[in-house]
């Protein structure tokens, strides 16, 4: 099993979204809760909403994941390390912790990966939902692994049109997943 570093190259969390891992990570302890590059783009975004300490960032995640998953202080200062490097946030330490702020190549950056945040949010939604307990039925299984399989085959065919037309299928889908049946928002007749 290999340990999670951040790679210079995995920006773009692989194209199709989805992480490119076999089994599980660490010896069966769970799944992998973030896609390579996730982390990267996330800690981005909340530094950017306000500047703040490493450990803050730890409790804000673990928040979003209402406490369901904490980073560990070993994934996340490695990835503001790699984000300082890059210049796209900047720390000052004052009492010998260091505070983090956006700079403007970062601003550059979130902007320029709108829509890659999205799914990063939508990813942390489905995974909340699954590290609370309900894991995917076999069934489920079999169908994503069906839609990796098509999305294999479909390679060397991506033109602009068909990428938009996947990108909006894989997208809808996952939305409809995340929001659930409608039947329980509105009663059926």
């Amino acid at each position: 099993m290999r340990e999670h570093h951040p790679h210079h190259r995995d920006h773009g969390a692989g194209q199709d979204g989805f992480e490119k891992r076999s089994g599980r990570e660490r010896g069966g302890r769970g799944p992998r809760v973030f896609a390579p590059g996730d982390l990267k783009l996330l800690l981005l975004a909340l530094v950017a909403e306000q500047p703040c300490h490493g450990y803050d960032l730890i409790r804000q995640i673990e928040t979003m994941f209402d406490g369901a998953y904490s980073p560990s202080p070993g994934v996340i200062y490695p990835t503001l390390t790699f984000l300082e490097e890059s210049e796209m946030i900047q720390g000052d330490a004052e009492g010998g912790k260091k505070r983090y702020c956006v700079t403007d190549l970062g601003r550059q950056s979130l902007s320029d990966q709108a829509i890659a945040l999205d799914g990063v949010r939508m990813r942390i939604d489905v995974s909340k939902r699954s590290l609370r307990g309900h894991d995917r039925p076999a069934e489920i299984h079999e169908a994503v692994h069906n839609l990796r399989h098509a999305l294999q085959m479909h390679h060397g065919r991506w033109s602009p049109a068909e990428i938009v037309r996947v990108r909006d299928l894989l997208n809808n889908t996952a939305k409809a997943i995340v929001d659930g049946p409608v039947t329980s928002q509105e009663h059926a007749e």
